[in-house]
């Protein structure tokens, strides 16, 4: 409206200098017509709705489209005295000084404009430049996602975490390449996050661990965070399989035995801790088997302790095929052993004695140790828990009932006394 209210100024202005009388159209002097319309339309232009939006012009355009709009007006300016001229009107020396002066003034002042924002623009495209070179450099996948879950743009790190190439995943859609166990969080958070971006409200960001497929078919961890983005949602993915790898690992060093694998004490005893708090009316009570090795010291004295430690893993392996696969063994260290039994609602397990002496014929089978064989025995002591026990006092009544075994001659089986009444006939015969 702006550009249209300066042309018919622009038209009116002319009108009056190329024609010595003021023309009329049908009764209506045309000069005076357009400076009203001009004037009127000038008014107009506050109120008008709209703007850079309207008309098209980008951001980076509109600068420049100021610059060069600034010309007009000077442009106009000269035409309407070059025809002035060329029409046979008399020139005014103090008109020509004064238009002179206010187009060199007009003139100047736009050179400074463009002088600065050309160097504006130098600075925004070194800004630019040196944030692509933060962003294409970053180990961390960059993803910018539109409101409705459509990729625009990711970082070329994506080919070095996923191995996937970053064109082909523009244009795609979330859940992306996610583990089906956690596209439901992470759409979740993402919803979230959209829901916030439609009224404007933004809150801050959300931190997402997912799974995600790459391209050799196997899961990385990743860790993200969500945060707004002007033209939707910006995703900054970092890898840490590795780091999950070494967590899993140390926390399985610090709940299972180096040497054999098997569950330690403290794994062991939280077992126990849960079989009798899970205990209900109708079930077998848990039973803890505590065994130890007659004649290890001897085996591993002789032969050498990598020896020894070979006879132990073989004995773990015995011990856990001699259980049911519901069933907890540990070593609690050195020779020691131990084993928890536990009740189902429904079903009558093995009795445990029935259990320990299958434990014990296996264990006592000849070991092959290198090139030669190793023969040692077990004395087991069983506990059955009664009500109110704790996982301490379990699993030292069964220690006792070992001691008592090996002070029996080892090679023997005991039961720990007082012991509770039978839930299933026949459960506990010693």
């Amino acid at each position: 409206m702006a550009a249209v209210a300066l042309v018919v100024l622009a038209v009116s202005d002319m009108l009056r200098i190329l024609l010595p009388v003021p023309g009329t159209w049908y009764g209506v002097p045309l000069a005076a017509t357009c400076s009203m319309t001009g004037l009127l339309l000038v008014a107009a232009v506050p109120w008008m709705p709209g703007g850079v939006s309207a008309v098209g012009v980008g951001e980076r355009v509109l600068p420049v489209v100021g610059v060069v709009v600034g010309f007009v007006p000077v442009v106009v300016c000269v035409l309407a005295m070059g025809a002035h001229v060329l029409a046979g009107g008399r020139t005014d020396a103090v008109m020509m000084a004064l238009a002179g002066t206010v187009l060199l003034g007009f003139g100047a002042r736009q050179g400074i404009v463009h002088a600065d924002h050309l160097r504006i623009t130098r600075e925004v495209v070194a800004r630019e430049a040196h944030y692509r070179t933060l962003v294409d450099g970053s180990s961390d996948v960059i993803t910018i996602l539109s409101l409705d879950g459509r990729v625009l743009y990711v970082s070329p790190a994506a080919r070095h975490v996923f191995g996937h190439r970053p064109e082909d995943l523009v244009g795609a859609r979330l859940p992306l390449y996610t583990h089906p166990d956690d596209a439901t969080p992470l759409m979740q958070a993402v919803e979230r996050l959209r829901q916030e971006a439609e009224p404007g409200d933004r809150g801050p960001g959300r931190h997402v661990f997912c799974r995600v497929r790459a391209a050799d078919g196997g899961w990385r961890h990743v860790e993200s965070t969500i945060s707004h983005h002007p033209e939707g949602l910006i995703f900054s993915s970092r890898d840490v399989t590795e780091r999950v790898a070494l967590q899993a690992q140390l926390e399985r060093r610090a709940f299972h035995d180096a040497l054999t694998g098997l569950p330690n004490r403290a794994l062991f005893t939280d077992r126990v801790a849960h079989a009798l708090r899970k205990r209900t009316v109708g079930t077998t009570p848990p039973a803890v088997l505590f065994l130890d090795l007659d004649g290890f010291k001897a085996v591993n004295d002789s032969v050498g302790h990598a020896m020894g430690d070979a006879l132990l893993i073989q004995a773990a392996r015995r011990l856990q095929a001699s259980v049911r696969a519901g069933d907890t063994v540990a070593r609690l260290g050195g020779d020691e052993f131990t084993a928890l039994l536990e009740g189902e609602a429904g079903a009558c397990p093995p009795p445990a004695r029935e259990v320990a002496e299958r434990i014990l014929s296996a264990l006592t089978k000849p070991y092959r140790i290198g090139s030669t064989d190793a023969v040692v025995s077990a004395s087991i002591g069983i506990a059955v828990a009664m009500p109110g026990i704790t996982p301490d006092d379990l699993l030292d009544h069964a220690d006792q009932a070992m001691y008592e075994a090996k002070s029996a001659g080892k090679g023997r089986i005991r039961m720990h006394h007082p012991q509770p009444q039978d839930v299933c006939s026949g459960m506990l015969n010693h």
